[in-house]
């Protein structure tokens, strides 16, 4: 988390806006600050299939490297079942939705009766 805190929330918008035009589904947003040092955010999205999951990674990593030039860390794009991706502030997967109900990342991160903000 070497960025400021302005940056990490442009950052934050931008991968939102992202998943957004691409038809990601299900986008949850969730808070990391003061809970893990790994990143600030968390964001979860579903593809319908490999393929969509691999190309809404990689016009992602396109758009964060062209505007705010730096290189994102990519895990299991070629794959497509379930994409990590990590600016260093904000991680990212993005998951098929059969593969994302299996994990259920999204309830490791939660308060215990609390939701995360869905987008």
């Amino acid at each position: 988390m070497a960025r400021s805190q302005s940056i990490s929330d442009k950052l934050l918008e931008r991968i939102l806006s992202s998943l957004s035009d691409d038809k990601a589904e299900d986008v949850v947003q969730i808070n990391l600050q003061g809970k893990s040092s790994v990143a600030d955010h968390m964001v979860i999205a579903s593809g319908r299939s490999t393929r969509q999951v691999s190309a809404m990674a990689e016009k992602l990593t396109d758009r964060i490297k062209q505007e705010f030039g730096f290189t994102s860390k990519v895990e299991g794009k070629d794959a497509g079942d379930w994409v990590l991706i990590d600016t260093g502030d904000v991680v990212v997967h993005i998951f098929r939705p059969e593969v994302r109900e299996f994990y259920q990342l999204e309830k490791m991160w939660q308060p215990q009766g609390g939701n995360a903000s869905a987008n």
